[in-house]
């Protein structure tokens, strides 16, 4: 776990996630402040709009921080990658595509490369490409999913087992006990998503957190699955909708539309979910607070420890028992 640290320059084996249009730069200051590594996710913004978001960033950071680009759903990624080079972001996360073409010039200009995997063949893929690290994420993950929707406790150690660079853990990860888990299972680290959402620092609108809040282990709702675009949404009155709409024979083209950043935006920064949507995963059912990051971290971090502990004690007293 240090040389991991060491290595990504940060202090705490935990990553943000890539956050699309509502990223903010708030919430990814507080990450690489409190020790993480926060992310800025360029969705579909234009570069003009990503570097701002730079900018600001490092106006409320000295810490690193990481720049995701989702390569199929964004118009701009060659000139995200050269945005990347050019504003010298150490960590590039590179999702929803091929990371093989770009691997190379982003490790010429000293730029670190995770890619996000949701199975064994794309992780075994990523690394002959080069990659530095892996992001594999499970099905309980919030947003765009994988169409084999494999589960992170299962997905986790199959992809730890077969390749020889640092993964990290998404999906269904939201306190210590998450941490823990991830690390018994051969993760490096852990990618935190919908957590992050319910934090001070979080730039959305209060009725995103507020729902979250009130969340429970049936809050959330898949759509697209009958169009092959999987996405983990948290249940509202558009979901609804759309869901009304797919029972109908929705096409792909018309789901994509529903579905664009623009609706994305209404549901999360506008707090209007009769109009937009907002993405969540499993880990939505047990969220309870909306504390700090540092807060957040600090007791992920006492939460771990407490959990190994407890295991550690209880395998010795199971073996005592056998002998």
């Amino acid at each position: 776990m240090k040389d991991i640290c060491q290595r990504l320059g940060i202090r705490l084996p935990i990553i943000q996630g890539g956050m699309g249009n509502i990223s903010n730069a708030p919430l990814t200051a507080a990450v690489s402040n409190a020790g993480g590594l926060g992310t800025i996710g360029c969705g579909t913004m234009t570069p003009g709009e990503v570097d701002r978001l730079i900018t600001e960033t490092r106006r409320l950071t000295d810490q690193p921080f990481a720049l995701n680009i989702a390569l199929t759903v964004s118009p701009y990624t060659e000139e995200l990658i050269e945005l990347a080079i050019s504003r010298e972001i150490p960590v590039v996360s590179l999702s929803a595509g091929n990371p093989a073409p770009y691997v190379e010039r982003l490790h010429a200009a000293a730029c670190q490369v995770i890619a996000l995997v949701a199975s064994v063949k794309h992780a075994l893929k990523a690394e002959a490409a080069g990659v530095d690290y892996l992001v594999a994420e499970g099905f309980e993950a919030a947003g765009i999913n994988s169409n084999l929707e494999l589960t992170t406790f299962t997905l986790i150690p199959q992809i730890t087992d077969r390749v020889s660079i640092p993964v990290f853990a998404a999906g269904g990860i939201g306190d210590g006990r998450g941490l823990a888990a991830a690390f018994l299972l051969g993760a490096a680290g852990v990618q935190l998503g919908t957590r992050l959402i319910a934090t001070a620092e979080a730039d959305v609108h209060i009725n995103y957190k507020q729902h979250l809040l009130q969340s429970d282990d049936g809050g959330t709702r898949i759509i697209g699955r009958s169009v092959g675009r999987v996405r983990r949404v948290l249940d509202g009155p558009y979901v609804e909708q759309v869901i009304e709409a797919e029972k109908d024979g929705m096409t792909v083209e018309r789901f994509n539309e529903r579905t664009a950043e623009a609706f994305h935006v209404k549901g999360a920064i506008e707090g209007d979910e009769t109009k937009g949507y907002v993405n969540a995963g499993l880990v939505s059912g047990m969220i309870a607070d909306v504390p700090t990051v540092e807060e957040l971290f600090g007791r992920m971090m006492e939460e771990a420890k407490e959990s190994v502990t407890r295991v550690e004690k209880s395998l010795k007293n199971q073996s005592n028992r056998s002998n």
